[in-house]
């Protein structure tokens, strides 16, 4: 597969080949283990962190070997929806010049949807026009169809715990009904929203109920992405001290969206050197321009709630966020105003709970600019 050059060695967007991958070694293997057993899995990970990122190197990797299928269904609304979703990312994803390709394109052609194209890409785009109850069938037509064919096939489905908010009635339960019946057709199930996603495949009530196998996303290893950043700047003439790094690491909390944009804004606005002041530059401008969406997010919360949220973006992580002396520390008030306000800001996406490597639970803000921005104020 041929891969376009990015910009900058630090895209922020889009996954442009192994030679911008940082690391992930052993959650690559780990995933390419599963989908040589025939095992799907569920990937979660906190949002930015590069799921996405991981799914389209595993898919880079594995293209030779598997017909690799990726679509994100945060969009979707409802089961017709999820079926113009699946159908769309099999037509982009399967060449229609090829063997398979004219097969496949035949097929979903047979079952009469509305088929566009991008005025820009030209890519297909698929719009079924049945009633919510005829979706199920055709999605299983769908996967009988990938199932009957030579070539295995890889398919991702990112943002997976959108089902649960579909109107329909047991959606769920049809689907792992049509899953579970398959052999060749391996699944990464993804999602950002870990606690939607523990409900469907931890919940022993639940249909999806310890089908797959389990990988938690974290953060890169400081060392290799390091050691991959300061490779990144030399490679382009431009030089950058180790400790230099880890500063820039610690203030993106090793968070990969962030890291990326930081080295990304770094790398095309310095010169042959770069030190402290000039990264710091950047992340000041970088704070600067999202100051109006900062705004607007502090707007939207109660006192209550913004006071807790500066607490927490203050403190970085908070472990016991109902204790005596951190609820006095930032004049929080009582034990139940916080819970409100902890479950508010949880729905908001503002802050995330997350175990750390001893299984202790925290509390962190979710967007790590947004808490910058918050210990600058």
């Amino acid at each position: 597969m041929k891969m376009i050059r990015p910009t900058t060695p630090f895209p922020t967007t889009g996954y442009y080949g192994p030679l911008y991958f940082c690391d992930r070694k052993e959650e690559t293997d780990t995933l390419i283990s599963n989908i040589n057993g025939g095992q799907s899995t569920t990937l979660v990970a906190i949002r930015r962190i590069g799921k996405t990122g991981l799914i389209k190197h595993l898919q880079h990797l594995m293209s030779d070997k598997l017909i690799c299928i990726y679509t994100d269904i945060l969009p979707t609304e409802n089961s017709i929806d999820f079926l113009n979703s699946l159908t769309t990312a099999i037509l982009n994803s399967v060449p229609e010049k090829t063997g398979f390709g004219k097969k496949i394109w035949n097929f979903i052609k047979s079952l009469r949807p509305v088929i566009s194209f991008d005025s820009l890409s030209g890519e297909p785009n698929v719009t079924f026009n049945v009633q919510p109850s005829e979706s199920e069938h055709q999605i299983e037509s769908l996967f009988a169809f990938l199932e009957k064919q030579n070539e295995r096939v890889f398919f991702a489905i990112d943002e997976f715990q959108q089902i649960l908010n579909y109107p329909e009635k047991n959606v769920e339960a049809w689907l792992r009904r049509i899953i579970q019946q398959l052999k060749n057709v391996v699944f990464i199930f993804s999602g950002s929203q870990q606690h939607l996603m523990n409900e469907i495949f931890t919940n022993p009530a639940k249909p999806f109920f310890r089908s797959t196998q389990f990988l938690k996303l974290d953060k890169i290893d400081v060392e290799a992405y390091q050691a991959f950043i300061q490779s990144k700047f030399l490679e382009n003439r431009k030089s950058i001290l180790p400790e230099t790094v880890a500063e820039m690491l610690e203030w993106t909390n090793v968070h990969t969206y962030y890291v990326q944009l930081l080295c990304n804004r770094v790398f095309i606005n310095s010169g042959r050197s770069i030190n402290t002041e000039t990264w710091h530059a950047e992340a000041l401008k970088i704070l600067k321009e999202q100051e109006y969406v900062f705004f607007g997010y502090r707007d939207m919360l109660t006192k209550q709630q913004w006071n807790l949220l500066k607490a927490i973006a203050t403190e970085g992580k908070v472990y016991n966020i109902t204790s005596k002396d951190f609820m006095q520390n930032h004049k929080l008030g009582s034990p139940s105003t916080v819970n409100r306000s902890v479950n508010s800001l949880l729905n908001k996406e503002l802050i995330f709970k997350e175990h750390d490597n001893d299984g202790r639970l925290y509390y962190s803000v979710y967007d790590v600019l947004f808490q910058r921005w918050i210990q600058n104020l």
